[in-house]
């Protein structure tokens, strides 16, 4: 990852198969990105409700999904909302073949949390969803919202 812990860029695609970077997409927002995989079970039922409360806690952070594929496999909308007990996204989710983003952030495994600044700076990593993961990622938001 940049030394200086400013990210400059984070480009995943849409279910269309486009190319998205996220930075310009939600520019001057802080972010709090999930990187999950739906195989992961400690994703799909701890993290992605988590990340769902975060929604509807904190209005001025953008909540996003990016699965992170570990396979060669290709990953479907229908495949992501599978998750889901509706047929819609609860937030935006997006998509990182080849786990390059989740490589560049060195993230310790699935569910990796990363928040970030306005400017792009990494505010905080945060591994895992157990109840010390979750209170660190809520002093972490409630600190970045106070600023």
């Amino acid at each position: 990852m940049n030394t200086s812990n400013i990210v400059t860029s984070i480009k995943v695609t849409d279910f269309e198969n486009n190319e998205v970077n996220l930075l310009k997409k939600y520019s001057n927002k802080p972010l709090l990105l999930l990187f999950y995989n739906n195989a992961c079970l400690g994703c799909t039922g701890r993290a992605i409700p988590l990340a769902y409360q975060f929604k509807q806690d904190y209005k001025d952070i953008e909540i996003i999904g990016i699965h992170s594929n570990f396979t060669s496999n290709d990953v479907s909308k229908e495949d992501i909302l599978s998750i889901f007990t509706i047929n819609e996204l609860p937030f935006p989710i997006y998509i990182d073949k080849d786990h390059k983003m989740y490589d560049f952030f060195n993230s310790e495994g699935t569910p990796q949390w990363i928040l970030l600044t306005p400017k792009g700076e990494v505010y905080r990593s945060i591994f895992g969803s157990q109840d010390n993961a979750q209170n660190r990622l809520y002093y972490a938001l409630e600190n970045l919202t106070e600023q």
